[in-house]
């Protein structure tokens, strides 16, 4: 069941990294697999991607640039199951993938992920101004997740925002 999730690559444009694969994620092997995540969606809307693309199909994303990752491997039904030793792990080797695999942007799916791996007591959507790894901007965007209370406008306007730091 736990089938490792990374679709990686060196010199992506962008990895998002969530905080760790839903169960329907690591019983299937393709990140943002669960029927009620809205990420898929979010990121067409955003413009991010040419179409809407279906979870089986994240490992294609990597020839546009994209990558995937989470800090925690571990599938559970909810971010609250998580260690904070498994945080620990996690952040370490999360840092040497971003450090190895260099892509422009690290883009965290949710503002508890970031802040888990960035130890900041607080942040705000974005790009952040704190480098944790040189060479590669940080940027924190709302989780997908159907559970997040903010429009789904709000979250795709803020999806939006990373397109202009691609192009700097």
């Amino acid at each position: 069941m736990d089938k490792n999730l990374d679709k990686l690559k060196k010199d992506l444009n962008i990895i998002f990294i969530g905080f760790n694969p839903s169960l329907v994620s690591g019983e299937v092997g393709h990140n943002y697999a669960n029927k009620h995540n809205r990420f898929w969606k979010i990121l067409f809307e955003a413009g991010l991607t040419d179409r809407m693309y279906l979870p089986n199909e994240d490992g294609d994303l990597l020839q546009k640039g994209m990558g995937f990752t989470n800090i925690v491997s571990r599938p559970t039904r909810a971010a609250d199951e998580i260690t904070r030793e498994e945080y620990q792990e996690g952040r370490e080797i999360l840092k040497q993938k971003i450090d190895f695999y260099k892509p422009k942007i690290a883009f965290f799916v949710g503002k508890g992920v970031y802040l888990q791996y960035s130890q900041c007591k607080k942040a705000n959507w974005g790009k952040q101004h704190k480098k944790i790894v040189e060479g590669v901007t940080d940027f924190v965007a709302p989780s997908s997740s159907g559970l997040v209370r903010m429009r789904i406008e709000d979250i795709v306007a803020i999806y939006k925002d990373v397109k202009s730091l691609l192009n700097e």
